[in-house]
């Protein structure tokens, strides 16, 4: 194909503009996400938009391929372009008044790469950051990274970002669980990969969500109401026009919260409303330290930001894979609750309230010192399982083993698992390590454990008569061991529904 013709061949250029009308009329623009070395998502309909003076015709041209349209009355305009296959390199011509011309644009597979750090955490963080960088010789593998910008407007566009070719020199700034991902996809199906990294660390679910969405949701109050009394304060502030030395300084602390990246919508609109609506292929995302605390919540507003992305892009219910939260922090030596087991339950629960999503479960990549694990590239392995096995057609395993019921017998609890594949593989030891079972009286032990058929493990202990629930790496940073004989570990679990830490925490 022609897009595998030589790297030195494809010629690199600049956006470029060519005005010809007075400065009185404004110029045909695009946001940045149209810009050299994009990649556009093959065999869809892909929509291009801009500004322009209004009632100005504009036409886009790629290939052989060619839209037009006129501008509204506010200036905007958009075409929706034919599909295209994979290939390239093309130009991407956006005339109107001026003339844009966009160089080295490929057709293939486009990925949004999401979430906070540990989605941000770039390949030149990464373990073998420098093995991985003298081995990134893959021109047709690209990444766009977003700047941090948090904002209850819609940002239209940014300036500084940019599409960057895969090479041993810039892959050091791609995130780095969104390159092996990305580079999984490219090996596999030989075609161009686009991955759009709009991570911000540290951010908050809210902050990715409309704002609109959440204030029509009730249950949000009292996640709201806070920031509406900081909101109001900031406000009544600013418009005094004598300001001591004090208040000068409660205005800077106001208008950091502001524009950070836990106020709700604030990432919403200042990061991916400038190119929501991108033709992509789904997202990736690796998010829920920030919301660990409030993990019950995050039971619904993980699916509601999923479905706001999804009615907002308009293409369908695109698949959604994300990151189960590692390990982390001290092992304890006795069971017990846990906010982090908690959010990662919620987590888990998606995937029975939205079609199309996925977990990638690395309960057993983290650090306990460290909340970013370095090893990004089984995690971007285990992400691209779910992609490849379901949107690509692959016949390779893509679900960790997670449980889905169980029965009482003679003292004993046999928990039965769906996605064991290949059987049960203890990891180090023989044993099953990492059950706990408990009686009415809600007090867990540590349980033992023995695999007695292929899908299926029976727990029980001594102290513990007759039990009735039985709970899996339920910790902030457990100690577990059982994998099915591809690798993939088992989702961690429990039986009961008995509160949590978290269940009040709004």
């Amino acid at each position: 194909m022609k897009f595998f013709q030589t790297f030195s061949a494809i010629c690199i250029l600049v956006v470029s503009a060519c005005y010809t009308v007075p400065v009185s009329h404004a110029v045909v623009s695009i946001p940045n996400i149209f810009s050299d070395h994009m990649v556009l998502q093959q065999k869809q309909a892909n929509i291009v938009w801009g500004k322009s003076s209004p009632g100005e015709k504009v036409t886009v041209r790629i290939k052989d391929h060619e839209k037009q349209t006129t501008a509204d009355e506010d200036g905007n305009w958009s075409v929706k372009l034919d599909p295209l296959d994979a290939g390239g390199p093309y130009e991407l011509l956006v005339v109107g008044s001026n003339t844009i011309t966009i160089t080295d644009v490929l057709v293939g597979e486009v990925w949004i790469c999401s979430g906070q750090s540990n989605m941000e955490w770039s390949v030149n963080k990464c373990s073998d950051s420098d093995l991985v960088k003298a081995t990134a010789n893959y021109p047709f593998i690209r990444m766009v990274n977003y700047p941090n910008k948090g904002s209850q407007e819609p940002a239209w566009t940014h300036l500084d970002a940019h599409w960057r070719v895969c090479s041993s020199e810039t892959v050091g700034n791609y995130s780095a669980v969104g390159y092996f991902f990305g580079r999984e996809l490219h090996q596999a199906l030989n075609v161009p990969i686009g991955l759009i990294n709009n991570s911000w660390g540290g951010s908050a679910a809210e902050a990715w969500v409309n704002r609109e969405v959440l204030e029509e949701t009730k249950k949000y109050h009292s996640l709201l109401e806070p920031w509406q009394t900081l909101e109001d304060k900031y406000k009544l502030l600013s418009n005094k026009a004598d300001k001591g030395e004090e208040e000068q300084k409660q205005l800077a602390s106001l208008s950091s919260q502001m524009i950070g990246n836990s106020r709700p919508g604030n990432l919403y609109n200042g990061i991916l409303k400038s190119h929501l609506g991108y033709g992509i292929q789904g997202v990736i995302w690796y998010q829920g330290e920030s919301n660990v605390d409030r993990a019950h919540q995050y039971r619904d507003l993980f699916p509601l930001m999923i479905t706001n992305w999804r009615d907002e892009w308009n293409q369908g219910d695109f698949p959604f894979y994300w990151v189960q939260l590692a390990n982390y922090l001290d092992e304890q030596p006795e069971p017990g609750e846990s906010a982090w087991a908690e959010l990662r339950e919620a987590q888990t629960l998606t995937m029975s309230k939205l079609s199309n999503t996925g977990e990638a479960v690395i309960i057993d990549v983290g650090e306990g010192k460290d909340i970013h694990p370095r090893n990004k590239l089984t995690v971007g392995q285990r992400l691209a399982r779910w992609a490849l096995a379901n949107q690509y057609g692959k016949d390779i395993a893509y679900h960790s083993p997670s449980y889905n019921s169980f029965e009482m017998k003679d003292g004993k609890i046999i928990l039965t698992f769906d996605q064991v594949h290949n059987g049960w593989r203890t990891f180090d030891v023989n044993k099953p390590i990492g059950f706990a079972i408990a009686g009415a009286d809600e007090k867990f032990v540590w349980a033992d454990a023995k695999i007695v058929e292929e899908n299926r493990i029976e727990v029980s202990s001594s102290k513990v008569v007759n039990p009735v629930a039985v709970r899996y790496a339920w910790a902030d940073n457990p100690v577990c061991n059982m994998f099915d004989g591809v690798g993939l570990p088992l989702t961690p679990f429990r039986t009961d529904d008995w509160p949590g830490v978290t269940v009040d925490n709004q």
